[in-house]
């Protein structure tokens, strides 16, 4: 067994290495950015070394610097984690010269796998379902038209050196096929210094589901089940889940088959993923393998027990699989939720900032955390913008989603925007409830974008009375209380009266209905671990002078407590209309200003490009959403821009 591993990672993914490692006893080595001299992963490992600049390209994607790294700290071993250079065949070379194990696979099939047609083909060969495609790479626009009507829209531009979304693009015609080849190439040799594209048939209305397999040296090659990961937005898994909800155990069996065939025809060795999309028929079809660790690999560690670090580590070691097929069973639900610093409300774009505040809820039996953050640390914009995963284990899928709601409840971050109340509305969904899925779910339920203060009169009801206690409380009065909690525009008239037992918990009462809510809550405290009529409710508070902010399960409620006099004076006073920026494209998130379309005087139309944004890895186009005339450029190629920075002003 190794005696020091180095982890050429960041983040969470770099924290959960080391926690497995110190069970087995051996020593850590951190690598870092300038950017990340304070970061987590640096104290959780038993030494650090500096390897450059913040940029990826500087650092974290240097692969000399690793292989120094290793060298220096006198590392028996290598573990990439997930992204960065895990999938990079060019390190377990470079680490094989100078003497170093790769925690991983062969770099032969790291080529394979990573080359999408390469690994379409030899799929093909070995009998693993492949949805119908142009199998080589594109030429130019007039090629991927050609191949596009051949196959018939729509169709899906893929990059061959791709994964995580990027270099993809759906298009429904030749105008979207055009554009998006563009931005496809672009994104796939920025992402992955290869532009190569191809295209594919559209699977409509798919579900995304992948198998966990685990091979050894020694012959073993083993699945541990499914996941599902398809709730997704751009392309990017957002809530996984294991095992996958209304899959028939004929479709489960043969998806397994295949992923163990495609396994051995590359001569696998380590943990890796094979994914498919499966269609309205349940017919399925290989999209990639992945090989490496995956994000959502804690999911399957807790229904089967297995550790995949811990046995990628002893795989590597040259050590057997220590278990059979046979011996593998699968017990309870787990579902992870992916917390990014994100905004929801701006189409997921990416956030950045300090976390002001970070209070993540307990862990227990049935909820992990993986994390790489602490209260204080900067979200940039050179990574990922993850900032944890929560993993939530139940005997059954509802057990395990309703934990998973109340987990998400007591998640209190501050600081950046971030998509906890996104993922809480998307758990409490009632198709989602139902495991009634597919890829375009989020751009189905939520077509204008998530709102989180879109709810009914009963959800507000709910706020309007847990406010009032909170009030009651904030108060330390005793006897009754009459308010009118002021959400939305609409009023909720209530009183407040202590319970017998003090003033621990008071009695709600409005129009419709009465409440029972109980607590130990003292003014300050960002959560509110209450019991409203009897059932356990977490709710997440913000003061800022007599107006309260409550968020809870999905929903988000700026709230007034006012007397009944305030509020008849309240009513007779003027609304304000907000500022106009109709004539003003701003910035949507913070990034760096990579194009501007557009000049001075020219006439512009809907959806014509304006400029183009690069933030988190990731471009993002900025279109017009009304016709006019450029009056003004603000901003120019090469700066960094802030939310709602102005780019172009209109006539």
């Amino acid at each position: 067994m190794f005696k020091k591993i180095l982890i050429a990672n960041r983040g969470e993914i770099a924290c959960r290495i080391a926690r497995t490692a110190r069970r087995l006893e051996i020593s850590t080595v951190a690598v870092y950015s300038e950017a990340d001299a304070q970061a987590l992963h640096v104290r959780a490992m038993d030494e650090a070394l500096l390897i450059g600049a913040a940029p990826p390209q500087d650092s974290y994607l240097d692969i000399a610097k690793i292989v120094q790294a290793a060298e220096e700290s006198g590392a028996d071993a290598v573990h990439p984690g997930y992204g960065f250079l895990s999938e990079n065949p060019a390190l377990p070379d470079a680490l094989a010269a100078a003497g170093v194990t790769f925690i991983g696979p062969p770099a032969a099939a790291i080529k394979v796998m990573g080359d999408k047609l390469e690994a379409k083909r030899l799929a093909l060969q070995v009998g693993v379902n492949t949805i119908p495609g142009h199998g080589e790479a594109l030429v130019d626009e007039e090629d991927a038209v050609a191949a596009a009507r051949t196959l018939g829209y729509p169709v899906m531009l893929k990059a061959a050196a791709g994964g995580g979304g990027k270099g993809m693009r759906v298009a429904h015609d030749d105008g979207d096929l055009r554009a998006g080849f563009r931005f496809a190439v672009t994104e796939a040799k920025s992402s992955f210094a290869d532009d190569r594209v191809f295209i594919e048939k559209l699977v409509e209305r798919p579900r995304h589901i992948e198998v966990q397999v685990l091979a050894d040296h020694h012959g073993s090659v083993l699945h541990l089940g499914e996941r599902e990961c398809t709730i997704q937005r751009r392309h990017q898994k957002v809530i996984e889940e294991s095992p996958a909800p209304g899959l028939d155990d004929v479709t489960r069996a043969a998806m397994a088959e295949q992923a163990v065939a495609l396994a051995r025809a590359v001569d696998y060795r380590s943990a890796g993923t094979v994914e498919f999309v499966v269609d309205q028929d349940d017919t399925f079809y290989f999209l990639e393998m992945n090989t490496r660790l995956q994000v959502e690999h804690p999911t399957t560690e807790f229904v089967t027990g297995i550790d995949l670090v811990e046995q990628m580590i002893r795989i590597a070691a040259g050590e057997r699989l220590g278990f059979t097929q046979q011996d593998l069973v699968s017990t309870g639900w787990a579902i992870e939720a992916r917390i990014y610093a994100e905004d929801p409300t701006r189409g997921f774009l990416p956030s950045c900032g300090r976390l002001i505040r970070y209070l993540p809820p307990s862990e227990s039996s049935g909820v992990r955390i993986d994390s790489g953050v602490k209260e204080g640390a900067e979200i940039g914009i050179h990574y990922d913008p993850l900032i944890a995963k929560l993993i939530c284990h139940g005997s059954s899928r509802e057990e395990s989603r309703q934990r998973l709601r109340r987990a998400l409840d007591a998640y209190y971050i501050r600081g950046v925007s971030q998509n906890v109340a996104f993922l809480a509305a998307v758990a409490a969904h009632p198709k989602f409830a139902s495991g009634d899925l597919t890829t375009g779910f989020i751009e189905e339920e939520y077509p204008d974008g998530f709102k989180p203060s879109d709810t009914d009169s009963g959800d507000l009801s709910l706020l309007a009375a847990l406010t009032g206690a909170l009030h009651y409380r904030a108060a330390r009065r005793r006897g009754e209380v009459t308010c009118i909690a002021l959400i939305a525009g609409r009023e909720y008239p209530m009183t407040a009266v202590g319970l017998a037992s003090g003033m621990a918990g008071c009695k709600i009462s409005l129009p419709a209905k009465d409440y029972e809510i109980s607590g130990d809550w003292r003014p300050g405290q960002p959560l509110f671990n209450a019991r409203v009529d009897g059932v356990e409710t977490c709710v997440q508070i913000d003061r800022v002078g007599d107006t309260w902010r409550l968020t809870h399960a999905g929903i988000e409620a700026t709230v007034q407590v006012l007397t009944p006099r305030v509020a008849e004076l309240n009513r007779l006073m003027p609304v304000r209309a907000p500022p106009d920026h109709s004539r003003f494209i701003l910035s949507p998130m913070p990034g760096l200003l990579i194009r501007i379309a557009v000049e001075e005087g020219m006439e512009v139309v809907v959806g014509d490009e304006v400029a183009v944004i690069e933030a988190m890895k990731m471009e993002n186009q900025i279109v017009a959403v009304s016709d006019g005339t450029v009056r003004t450029i603000h901003a120019a190629p090469g700066d960094l821009l802030e939310v709602d920075q102005p780019i172009v002003e209109f006539a």
